[in-house]
């Protein structure tokens, strides 16, 4: 458990680093200010990485943000997708929010 554990911040702190640099080269917008309409002109490859980011970032100030689980993670990845591009000039920042809470502590 203490070896997933670790395995899984590492993994999550390289992709948190990467994905910062890469997002914000993309979007040109910092996390809080990001608008659906942003995450959906990402590029499809990043979109899981970014939405990785954010609810680490959802979950920061708390020991357990180094952790996250990757196929809950997953699972909201389609649906903020489907409804970003429903609803463009919504926040970003408050739909992730939103589905984080709907999956509560899966993530």
């Amino acid at each position: 458990m203490r070896f997933r554990r670790t395995v899984v911040s590492a993994v999550a702190a390289g992709l948190l680093f990467g994905v910062a640099r890469v997002a914000s080269a993309d979007a040109q917008k910092p996390l809080g200010k990001m608008t659906c309409e942003d995450f959906v002109a990402v590029d499809e490859t990043i979109k899981p990485k970014l939405v990785y980011f954010a609810v680490a970032y959802a979950k920061g100030g708390k020991p357990e943000a180094a952790v996250l689980d990757i196929d809950a993670t997953d699972k909201i990845t389609p649906m903020l997708i489907q409804e970003c591009q429903a609803q463009p000039k919504a926040s970003f920042w408050a739909k992730v929010k939103a589905e984080v809470k709907k999956i509560g502590k899966k993530l």
